[in-house]
């Protein structure tokens, strides 16, 4: 392939700022924000599946509340109206013995369901207390998420900014490449590692660092100032400059 001096060189500019764009890429890509916000976020899940599982928790032992209060309640109003009959006196010795049994029974029941009672308003208590914290460390890691969300959207905004004027730069300069010179270039940047070109260095080449034996730089010397090399370790395009050392 032939392509004009001049070209050639302009693929070595070309590379310059397709070279920045990947390292634009890759920075955008791996924002230390980014990290974070993503173990944030998991943490965040974790910690909502664990305040959801408290509130119901919660919620049922609260249902059992009332129901143990209501079951507490109808055994002293029971106690109590059997009281107001030993009371009066009125109940014939058969039903007093039955009432004071019965109000013997309803004493202990009473004691079961308020010991019962206690045990479910600790344990309301402690499911309470823990949905709450849990609610608490979720509210603190919604600040925390927004916070590093607004960071990295600004630094994001930034490399975004800095890749549009390198890639408005790089439109402007594709269009003074020969087509089937810039093709090969992009074709070669493919397949090696997003270099297609790079500059013969004082006998070295740019792009795999090998310094080129004296029988490929005497070909390379000996070649048209317009033919295309590549270099023949790499298989890259080597743009010859001043500098080149042949």
């Amino acid at each position: 392939m032939k392509a004009d001096p001049a070209d050639q060189m302009r693929l070595l500019d070309l590379q310059a700022l397709d070279s920045r764009l990947d390292s634009l890429q890759h920075k955008l890509a791996s924002l230390p924000e980014s990290a974070q916000l993503a173990e944030l976020v998991s943490r965040r899940g974790d910690i909502d599946a664990q305040a959801r599982d408290a509130a119901v928790l919660a919620d049922d032992l609260e249902r059992d509340r009332k129901r143990a209060d209501a079951d507490v309640e109808q055994a002293r109003t029971r106690r109590e109206r059997d009281q107001q009959r030993l009371d009066a006196g009125s109940a014939s010795p058969k039903d007093l013995e039955r009432i004071s049994h019965e109000m013997v029974s309803l004493k202990r029941r009473i004691d079961e369901l308020e010991d019962a009672e206690l045990e479910i308003m600790e344990r309301l208590e402690a499911a309470t207390t823990m949905r709450d914290d849990l609610a608490g460390q979720r509210d603190d890691l919604d600040e925390q998420i927004e916070a590093l969300r607004r960071s990295r959207d600004e630094k994001a905004g930034e490399v975004q900014v800095e890749a549009g004027a390198v890639q408005s730069e790089r439109a402007r300069m594709v269009a003074e490449i020969p087509d089937d010179l810039l093709a090969l270039y992009v074709k070669l940047r493919e397949r090696h590692g997003g270099v297609g070109a790079a500059a013969l260095h004082r006998r070295a080449c740019g792009g795999c660092r090998l310094t080129l034996n004296s029988a490929d730089l005497a070909d390379i010397a000996a070649a048209a100032p317009d033919q295309v090399v590549r270099c023949e370790e790499c298989d890259r395009i080597l743009v010859r400059t001043p500098e080149s050392g042949i």
